[in-house]
């Protein structure tokens, strides 16, 4: 039985690297934003708008316990998942967590790279998005730096790098 769970800011690749770890592995993949949404039949956003982010982290919250006991699965959480309730210190017990680590610049590239649509973007300038995501990231950073693992994703820009993590996260977990 195997849990992978991995961890950062929005940008970080936890998606991206999720998908290619799974594909990689044949662990089921599940991203908990997408989860919520199908469980929810509500996309996040909606759920920020209709209960604020103390309603959306308590439905975070259950459904990280639900998706977090399923056996041989990859999940990637949220950005803010991991700094409300003890969701580190559930997750930490749950599987092998890994911290997909990068600087604000890198993060700030990867979400203009991203083809969501995110709400932080609109209306701010780079310089104060990075001044953003600077702030946001020594907020969280004491959260994200409990994982046991930790991986540099500051080269995620194409799809060679993005398998040499694969193997990194791979040869990190004894895969």
């Amino acid at each position: 039985m195997r849990r992978i769970i991995l961890i950062g800011y929005m940008g970080s690749g936890k998606t991206t690297v999720g998908k290619a770890l799974s594909k990689n592995t044949g662990l089921m993949f599940y991203d908990l934003d997408w989860y919520i949404e199908s469980r929810m039949h509500k996309t996040v956003a909606q759920l920020f708008a209709e209960r604020g982010e103390e309603g959306f982290r308590k439905i975070e919250y259950n459904m990280l316990h639900e998706v977090a006991e399923f056996e041989d699965v990859i999940i990637s959480c949220g950005g803010g998942t991991p700094c409300f309730f003890d969701n580190m210190d559930y997750l930490n017990q749950q599987g092998d967590v890994v911290y997909l680590k990068a600087t604000p610049e890198t993060l700030y590239k990867h979400l203009l790279m991203g083809k969501v649509e995110r709400p932080l973007l609109k209306g701010k300038t780079p310089d104060e998005l990075i001044a953003y995501i600077t702030e946001h990231l020594k907020e969280r950073a004491p959260y994200y730096e409990k994982a046991r693992h930790s991986l540099d994703v500051n080269v995620l820009d194409d799809y060679d790098k993005i398998a040499i993590s694969v193997e990194r996260i791979k040869n990190l977990l004894a895969l």
